[in-house]
């Protein structure tokens, strides 16, 4: 029996009215194991932002002072890389670049002080500027220095200050966008990164409507390309060509294994999380709290319903600005009837960085609301105390000892939610079960 290589119609619409490009971008738009559905629209991407920002002011910030050192292990600036590191598989990886390499003493930003200074000064430029042309001017300065080993995967750290005029940078990047292109981009310089970065854009103009201004997703697609994971469509107008391809990207189809693998492992890791927020919310509920409920994940299927079923539509006090904006993605809030004040606050980090989570605690905790507050609390897996408490040795969590923020392991919520909703009162039955972290 003959199988067909051709793409599916979408909307009526038959494969050979399709470019390649487009082709390729419906179809890695539908994979359940490509970036665009297991990072990109990913809920939890959205939350790093504001963190990330939030780690990359502390690192300009120490080095402004002096007190950044001359080491990458335990600095601030390794927070903030680990913490894009774990931004599932596209960014896996990034702090290689950032790692000191003694032999070949690069990058050359921990031991030369001019050199740490002026990558504090383009982190700060970034930090504080508004358009393309002071972005640019900003890497253009420091390409200027030439300080060896920093390169163009800074702009890793950038993407997160910019998603709408930086493109994250890696190998599999670069390499994706010379397939498609038939360009021959180099690492390591950032004139390569900029020239590529135009037709990054150019590509993300053309094909916008199956794309996104955030620059996060045309990386993604470029990150698979390179990957291997999609053979790049045909550049010439050639039939034969444009067959072979099809029939590559119809073997790419069927290798379903990978997806469903890559997406098994990303539902499960986002169930349990959720899973465990519904655990806090119905525990809030029965102790006679008002429940928020995180904005981004008010929506997620939770048994017969959705997880925010019973919470708050809104968060009095919190409307606007960017504190607000961060306190509104805090994973769990429980608030007195009342006087509408937040009494507790709760941060699941099933398996990324607990850093996002302290630094929405942080804009919690410096706010207005502060002196209401009677817990503050990181829940996680039960294995993962002693990685929290190494982790909060750390200088860019010193200020965790003025939050008296407590670990709440899985465990010991399991074992005892059920217990204080039927018998607890107030917050004395969660600081039995939790542990200080100071």
């Amino acid at each position: 029996m003959q199988t067909s290589t051709a793409l599916p119609a979408r909307g009526g619409i038959g494969p050979s009215s399709l470019d390649p490009m487009t082709a390729l971008l419906h179809r890695w738009r539908d994979d359940p194991g490509g970036t665009y559905r297991t990072w990109f629209l990913w809920e939890e991407r959205v939350k790093n932002f504001r963190s990330i920002r939030r780690g990359i002011q502390q690192v300009v910030a120490e080095i402004k002072a002096g007190t950044f050192g001359v080491a990458y292990r335990g600095s601030s600036l390794e927070t903030v890389v680990h913490s894009i590191a774990e931004q599932r598989q596209i960014f896996k990886g990034a702090d290689h670049a950032f790692l000191w390499k003694p032999k070949l003493r690069i990058p050359d930003i921990y031991e030369n002080l001019d050199n740490q200074r002026a990558f504090g000064r383009l982190l700060d430029a970034c930090v504080c500027c508004t358009t393309e042309q002071q972005v640019v001017a900003a890497i253009r300065e420091i390409d200027a220095k030439a300080i060896k080993g920093l390169g163009p995967a800074v702009a890793n750290l950038l993407y997160f200050l910019h998603p709408t005029i930086v493109p994250p940078f890696n190998t599999a990047i670069v390499n994706g966008y010379n397939a498609l292109t038939g360009a021959k981009v180099k690492l390591g310089r950032w004139d390569e990164y900029l020239a590529m970065r135009q037709g990054i854009l150019a590509l993300n103009a053309k094909h916008r409507g199956l794309l996104s201004n955030d620059l996060g997703a045309i990386g993604g697609l470029l990150f698979d390309l390179g990957s291997g994971c999609y053979p790049a469509p045909p550049r010439e107008d050639d039939a034969a060509a444009r067959a072979a391809w099809e029939a590559d990207l119809a073997r790419v189809r069927d290798e379903g294994a990978r997806a469903a693998k890559a997406l098994a492992e990303a539902r499960e890791s986002d169930h349990t999380h959720t899973e465990v927020q519904g655990w806090l919310r119905d525990l809030g509920l029965s102790l006679g709290y008002d429940v928020w409920v995180a904005a981004n994940d008010r929506s997620r299927p939770l048994g017969g319903g959705k997880l925010g079923d019973g919470c708050l539509a809104a968060l009095p006090g919190f409307d606007t600005g960017a504190g607000a904006d961060a306190v509104r993605l805090i994973d769990v809030l429980w608030l007195d009837k009342d006087s509408n004040r937040i009494v507790a606050a709760y941060e699941v980090e099933h398996t990324t960085s607990i850093y996002s989570g302290i630094v929405r605690m942080l804009d919690l905790a410096l706010g207005s609301e502060a002196h209401a507050l009677e817990g503050m609390f990181l829940v996680a897996p039960d294995g993962r105390e002693g990685e929290v408490r190494e982790q909060l040795t750390r200088p860019a969590f010193s200020r965790v000892a003025d939050l008296k923020v407590r670990y709440l392991p899985y465990g010991e919520l399991k074992a005892n939610r059920e217990t204080i909703a039927r018998f607890g009162h107030g917050m004395k039955p969660i600081q039995a079960i939790s542990r200080s972290l100071v």
